[in-house]
């Protein structure tokens, strides 16, 4: 237990090292081919916190644990809004401008929705993750169409932060070097966390959704507190949509065209109408003034402490 848990978060450590060369050399290639700094920030926002997902969740697929990778998908969205939206507005109230976030939260909404009435019947086939990747590329297609509409202060607010050096040479290191820590790191979490969950008495996919999604967020965590700390109140929020957007259509889509998802009924009973309401909840805490003051976020963050006790309660009752 104790050598998987320090293998478990030396991975982690390499999949946040491996992420930030990684998102920095795509951004560096999007701006050499004419993106502006602020539209690179549109168009990383959708994908950057979730690369160590992407790579944790395929790593799981190739070596035969599906099932953490569903468990991740899916918990990585609940840990996202429950965890890092909720302590980064603890930690400093944020006031949102961004015009695209609303239509983001709107996308998200319906984005599950469709994942479980698809795994209505059990699974997500082959077709079905085709549908949910074209959903993807519209959510882009739409999400970067609308960020023409933002204002100044946004645009500057999001393109400080992904401007980059544009040199071919180096992007393409940044993204060479990125992608084999990337792979390290989550070989090093896949292989250590079903040990860990089998100490916790957790089945793979209970560990998927708690163990591996509440850890690959600690970095986005404190980068989260870190930024909304720092006045990015527009960037914390378009981040943590982004990557629900991302893990729901385009993890999960790939995961299916790869090979059909088996989704457990509990899963569509609870684990995905548990991500649809944490969705929900954001629209009386936004609503008229979208600002999410600490006392909002406090209440986001024991929604989220209730839902991991319920899981809890489920397995050692």
């Amino acid at each position: 237990m104790l050598m998987s848990t320090g293998l478990f978060f030396c991975g982690l450590l390499l999949l946040l090292l491996g992420s930030d060369s990684a998102v920095k050399g795509i951004a560096g290639f999007c701006q050499r081919l004419g993106l502006s700094g602020f539209k690179t920030g549109v168009l990383m926002m959708l994908f950057a916190t979730s690369v160590p997902e992407l790579f944790v969740n395929a790593y799981a697929v190739y070596t035969g644990h599906a099932d953490i990778a569903l468990g991740n998908a899916v918990g990585s969205n609940i840990v996202n809004i429950g965890l890092t939206l909720a302590l980064a507005a603890v930690s400093a109230p944020m006031l949102l401008a961004m015009r695209s976030l609303a239509v983001q939260i709107v996308f998200l909404l319906v984005a599950t929705g469709i994942v479980l009435l698809l795994g209505l019947d059990g699974g997500l086939q082959r077709w079905e993750g085709g549908l949910l990747l074209l959903a993807f590329v519209a959510v882009v297609f739409v999400v970067m169409k609308k960020s023409g509409q933002e204002s100044a202060e946004v645009q500057k607010e999001v393109g400080e932060v992904f401007e980059t050096s544009t040199a071919t040479a180096i992007n393409l290191a940044r993204i060479a070097i990125g992608a084999g820590v990337l792979f390290f790191g989550a070989k090093l979490v896949i292989d250590a966390a079903p040990a860990i969950g089998l100490s916790l008495g957790f089945g793979h996919l209970l560990t998927g959704l708690t163990v591996v999604a509440i850890g690959t967020a600690l970095p986005e965590v404190v980068m989260a507190i870190l930024a909304a700390r720092s006045g990015r109140a527009n960037l914390v929020a378009g981040l943590v949509l982004g990557a629900c957007l991302f893990n729901l259509l385009f993890i999960l889509g790939g995961m299916a065209i790869v090979k059909p998802v088996m989704i457990p009924a509990s899963f569509i009973g609870f684990e995905l109408p548990a991500a649809m309401a944490f969705t929900l909840a954001l629209y009386p805490i936004l609503g008229g003034d979208l600002r999410i003051n600490r006392n909002e976020g406090f209440i986001l963050f024991v929604l989220f402490l209730s839902w991991l006790a319920f899981e809890l309660f489920k397995t050692w009752a």
